[in-house]
């Protein structure tokens, strides 16, 4: 246990480049759905991010990282991506980023409810009591009624679950693949499923001279997240990684502000804070000596 501090840690400056990321492709991925589905834009990030991985495993000489033999799990986990991704997409054209993010951040409370039966981590009665409080947190954020539940605010709550079972299934892999081998199953995976699903109607849009550069940052902040974000899982639990993120709400509200004049939410803030601090409860008990524990 002498050495979870420094994993601890090492899983924190790997998370600040994966929230830098995620919160330039939200403002990227707002402007460009204003032209492109998100099946498109799904379809070109995943092609700008198999080049660039291909790009990195030629220059390194690192295709040996690539295996084969375990495509199904690879299927399954992109699968999982590829749908929280589209529907994440579709939530931040539609309503405030802060909300958006704010429902996001509930992936570490199915992280919790998932990861005994993914991974095997143990659901002490401390993430229990964690996962309790950040559904309060939730009804929070969406106070359920007629008037507040839309397409949106489902699309976002949906991204949450599918993106805690990327995260677990991401976790499973490390333990078996490299992180070149990840990377480059999942762009070109979600490369084949981005073609077939924005091409079911014959017709996928081409960039235009102001979306391509939006389509470029998606691309490269996708890849620079999940880059971040896997090494970040390869060396601390699944359930202490996933909230470090949160730090990026903050963030997010204010370029909301300032870029979309959207208002700062006393209801979505309330409620955020709310899970953070489930959020941070799990990270106390990650953090508290299994001795400890039992004492």
């Amino acid at each position: 246990m002498s050495d979870q501090p420094v994993q601890i840690g090492r899983a924190a400056l790997w998370m600040t480049g994966a929230i830098a990321s995620f919160s330039a492709m939200a403002i990227a991925g707002r402007e460009a759905g204003s032209s492109l589905d998100t099946f498109e834009i799904m379809t070109y990030r995943s092609l700008i991010g198999l080049i660039i991985v291909v790009g990195v495993l030629t220059v390194t000489g690192s295709w040996k990282q690539v295996s084969s033999q375990r495509l199904g799990p690879h299927l399954i986990r992109n699968a999982a991506h590829f749908t929280g991704q589209n529907l994440w997409f579709f939530a931040v054209t539609i309503i405030p980023l802060a909300q958006v993010f704010a429902l996001e951040f509930t992936s570490p409370l199915w992280v919790l409810v998932l990861a005994p039966l993914i991974v095997g981590e143990r659901l002490t009665s401390a993430r229990a009591i964690s996962a309790l409080i950040g559904f309060i947190g939730i009804l929070i954020v969406t106070r359920p009624s007629p008037d507040t539940i839309n397409a949106g605010v489902m699309a976002a709550a949906g991204s949450a679950i599918f993106f805690a079972l990327t995260n677990l299934l991401t976790k499973r892999l490390t333990q078996v693949e490299r992180i070149g081998s990840i990377l480059f199953w999942l762009t070109s995976m979600q490369l084949v499923m981005g073609l077939i699903a924005s091409g079911y109607d014959g017709e996928i849009a081409l960039p235009s001279a102001s979306t391509a550069p939006l389509l470029v940052l998606i691309g490269v902040a996708g890849l620079t997240a999940h880059f971040c974000l896997t090494n970040a899982l390869a060396v601390a639990p699944a359930t202490v990684v996933v909230p470090i993120d949160f730090t990026r709400l903050p963030v997010i509200a204010i370029l909301g502000m300032l870029l979309y004049n959207e208002p700062l939410d006393l209801w979505v803030l309330c409620g955020a804070i709310v899970i953070f601090g489930a959020n941070y409860l799990n990270i106390m008990d990650a953090k508290t000596p299994k001795r400890a524990r039992n004492t």
